[in-house]
């Protein structure tokens, strides 16, 4: 299977208790259930181990807004009421609706933080924070303790928050009028940070000292709240991982196209925006969920990637999120100049390849037809005439202008990995360096450990391809997909030096502070436009220059940087 993330998910057995739901204080609550007072109301959690052994008081799908349901379905988030009682926290909530997770529903908007030191009395550690936004092209994941388990994190002084947000269509649709603005999704996370703010000093968390980071939709989610006013003051810090809005993907002012498809397939109406998104309500998430693969122009590979996507918001009197092109706000002068990690994985998406080669039909659309079907599986602009300039420049690059065959299969690789995540990235780590006075530390993960996201069929899916998009995140965050590292394990000492890097940038705003032996005594220097210094994180650690230069010179040419530079006066 070539959609990563879909690969090795174990399904939940459904929740021992309802997530959420008060418990009465009444109740006898043992060692193993702390309980914390925050501003909403009493939180009850639970105590997990992390990999050394230390206790994690674990707080786990806790409320930060209310359910989007119903007359809320397509709106904002509105922010949660307090309760009486004490909240159930003690185990994951449900995803938000997706077609490859269970349990999910649409009461979704929740959160979990994890800690190893709570407040006792008046003593708070304070401890710094990272709030992680999960990846899944924004229609899958989420942000459960079976992906994204802080049982390696947690070994650092840190305090650690991962959330659900909207997905699909009912996170992202934008019809392009006040009838539905988009980016709820977006908002979602917003309110997440606004919820840290408010209350994560119970937890032991410092509100002035939080890291955004996601993976992947989760990335991509964070460059955008560096250009938005809705996110503005609410983190000081960034961590993007394998994913940029700054890049070729295009952010439009609407998704009716999409919209239009779903309903069709839904038997909605399409004669006013106002009809389409009466008859959207009321049928059910599964209904909407179901049609995602539909939507797809090609099934091989389940492209294009994104689907759905944050779009600018025109002004109907609402919050806006993002209120023109990233990249033109940039230029405004408009970019949340903090300290920023960024990178990418060696491979990527370069797994596409096979599907694409595995599917001759496909694969002879694509070959015949590639002006239609590029833009939309490596992700640029697409039916206009600097659409075609664009395909005959990178077909005559990365293809050399030969038939798309099985032959193709490398080439095909190196096209998904950069198209779909790593010029994006590289791109982000420019803007980003060439505007802000804050440090911006750039990474290359190479190291391939024993397992991955995606094997190679050609070795009876027995053999790592490479080192493919997530397969970093198995360093940082326990999963249920991936067996438990033993200590004698060399990936135990990669695991040490990702979650020390990381731990380190949340703490000080550097990954390596300090020059130390577990970190190959390798000092890591900020990346510049100059000097082009990235750290590749391989069986070493290494500071190299110039990471795939001529692959992303080729991309610049075809999305000059200042095509986005419309300075708007007044």
């Amino acid at each position: 299977m070539c959609k990563l993330g879909q690969i090795a998910f174990a399904f939940y057995a459904l929740l021992a208790c309802v997530y959420g739901v008060p418990v009465s204080k009444t109740t006898s609550l043992h060692s193993a259930y702390p309980t914390i007072a925050s501003p909403l109301g009493d939180i009850q959690g639970s105590i997990i181990n992390s990999r050394l052994g230390k206790h994690i008081y674990a707080f786990r799908g806790i409320r930060y807004a209310k359910a989007p349901i119903n007359e809320l379905r397509f709106q904002p988030p509105q922010a949660p009421e307090k309760w009486e009682g004490v909240y159930n926290a003690t185990q994951d909530g449900p995803a938000c609706p997706q077609p490859y997770l269970e349990p999910t529903s649409e009461d979704c908007l929740l959160l979990n933080v994890y800690t190893t030191k709570l407040n006792k009395g008046n003593d708070n550690p304070k401890r710094p924070v990272i709030v992680f936004f999960h990846g899944g092209d924004f229609t899958n994941k989420s942000g459960m303790s079976t992906i994204l388990g802080p049982h390696y994190l947690l070994d650092q002084d840190i305090v650690l928050v991962t959330a659900n947000y909207r997905l699909g269509a009912l996170g992202f649709l934008n019809t392009g009028d006040k009838e539905g603005t988009g980016n709820y999704g977006m908002k979602d996370q917003v309110e997440v940070l606004k919820w840290v703010k408010a209350n994560i000093a119970a937890f032991g968390g410092d509100a002035d000292e939080v890291t955004l980071a996601g993976h992947g939709a989760g990335a991509f989610s964070v460059s955008l709240h560096l250009v938005s006013p809705l996110s503005k003051g609410l983190f000081n810090k960034a961590i993007i991982m394998s994913g940029s809005a700054f890049g070729n993907v295009p952010i439009s002012n609407n998704n009716l196209d999409v919209i239009q498809k779903l309903a069709k397939h839904l038997s909605c109406p399409i004669d006013s925006t106002a009809n389409l998104i009466k008859c959207l309500r009321g049928k059910t998430v599964k209904e909407i969920t179901d049609h995602n693969v539909d939507l797809k122009v090609l099934v091989s590979t389940e492209d294009p990637h994104y689907l759905w996507l944050p779009t600018i918001e025109e002004d109907f009197v609402q919050s806006r999120f993002l209120t023109a092109h990233p990249l033109e706000l940039i230029a405004q002068e408009k970019l949340n100049k903090v300290p920023v990690l960024i990178g990418s994985t060696k491979d990527e998406f370069g797994c596409k390849a096979f599907c694409l080669t595995n599917n001759d039909t496909e694969l002879q659309l694509m070959d015949n037809e590639f002006e239609k079907y590029a833009p939309q599986v490596f992700m640029y602009e697409k039916e206009t005439e600097n659409s075609k300039i664009i395909s005959k420049a990178l077909r005559t690059f990365y293809l050399q202008d030969a038939k798309i065959d099985n032959s193709s299969l490398s080439k095909l690789a190196l096209f998904f990995t950069d198209a779909i995540v790593g010029y994006g990235v590289n791109h982000a780590a420019n803007v980003i360096a060439e505007k802000s006075n804050e440090s911006v530390f750039y990474y290359s993960f190479t190291y391939a450990g024993k397992y991955s996201n995606f094997y190679d069929p050609t070795t009876n899916n027995s053999t790592p391809y490479g080192v493919v998009n997530g397969d970093d995140l198995m360093y940082l965050f326990h999963s249920t997909s991936f067996p438990d590292f033993k200590e004698s394990d060399p990936e135990t000492t990669m695991l040490q030096k990702m979650t020390a890097l990381w731990a380190n940038f949340v703490q000080s705003g550097k990954p390596i502070p300090t020059v130390t032996d577990i970190l190959d005594n390798t000092k890591w220097e900020p990346y510049t436009t100059k000097n082009k210094k990235y750290m590749e994180i391989g069986n070493k650690l290494v500071m190299r220059e110039n990471l795939n230069e001529k692959r992303y010179s080729e991309w610049d040419q075809v999305f000059p940087p200042n095509r986005h530079t419309k300075v708007q006066s007044g």
